[in-house]
């Protein structure tokens, strides 16, 4: 579900290590775990499937699977640190440490489905990550893949009525600048279908979503900003008071947040004929 895979400058912005990221695990499923399960319900998931779950992060995602795919199925999660997925049935789910940007796929392939949320976005070598993926499908196995794309939309706040609304909106610029410092593209989620096609899987499709406001939004924004306050500040994006100004704007319900555009993208191996 979220990606932990190191980039460049000083590694991955948004580890696994600090203790905002069980919150932002939570929030994030509750925002795009029905928009994952529904494209994976329409995939055709089924008792017996075989699947990968990049990145795995948390294990919302992985339940999930495993209670589609049963005792006859299995569910390989693999992350670079794996201390917050749990295996939730055994002989169902295999966790595994893995780093999807340069290690094989895991057991050889042979998945009906590998899923990455939040993943290739962060990773260094994303062409190597992603035709891994794809090479690790059975013939008729479907890649689906969700990814941000911040710069198709820029801003927290939409409606940037006010003082609160615009120094939400500074720390978001913030935070994107300190993303791309570590080598995330931001525009990375709207290549996706390309990418797709560019690998040899068939009948890609693509849609896209974002919340405009929910609890939810401002649950992620307060454990991001959270998580990144030390690096907002140390590189002069951001003082200490327009954090902790915009913190108490958040906790006050008087901001309409979003999140950036998640563009979900799939596509099938071509079966033999």
């Amino acid at each position: 579900m979220i990606a932990v895979m190191a980039s460049s400058g000083d590694g991955y912005l948004l580890d696994n290590a600090r203790p905002e990221a069980g919150t932002r695990f939570d929030a994030l499923s509750e925002l795009f775990d029905p928009s994952t399960f529904r494209h994976i319900e329409q995939l055709g998931i089924t008792s017996g499937w075989r699947c990968w779950e990049v990145g795995a992060g948390g294990s919302s995602v992985v339940t999930w699977l495993a209670g589609k795919v049963g005792p006859t199925g299995q569910v390989v999660a693999t992350d670079i640190d794996t201390s917050w997925v749990a295996g939730p049935a055994e002989g169902v789910v295999k966790v595994l440490r893995h780093d999807v940007g340069r290690d094989a796929p895991p057991e050889g392939g042979g998945f009906d489905l590998v899923h990455a949320r939040l993943v290739l976005v962060h990773v260094t070598d994303r062409e190597r990550a992603l035709r891994t993926m794809a090479d690790s499908l059975r013939p008729g196995g479907v890649l689906l893949l969700e990814d941000a794309d911040p710069a198709l939309q820029p801003l927290t706040c939409l409606d940037e009525y006010g003082p609160e609304q615009m120094l939400a909106n500074k720390l978001r610029t913030g935070f994107r600048s300190l993303l791309t410092t570590r080598g995330v593209d931001l525009a990375y989620g709207r290549k996706l279908p390309r990418l797709l096609r560019e690998t040899g899987l068939s009948d890609v499709n693509a849609d896209g979503y974002f919340p405009i406001t929910s609890p939810a939004c401002n649950t992620l924004e307060a454990a991001t900003v959270r998580h990144v306050r030390d690096a907002l500040v140390a590189a002069g994006l951001a003082t200490d008071t327009d954090i902790d100004a915009h913190l108490a704007n958040v906790a006050a319900g008087r901001l309409d947040l979003s999140t950036s555009p998640m563009i979900s993208a799939w596509g099938r191996r071509t079966a033999p004929p």
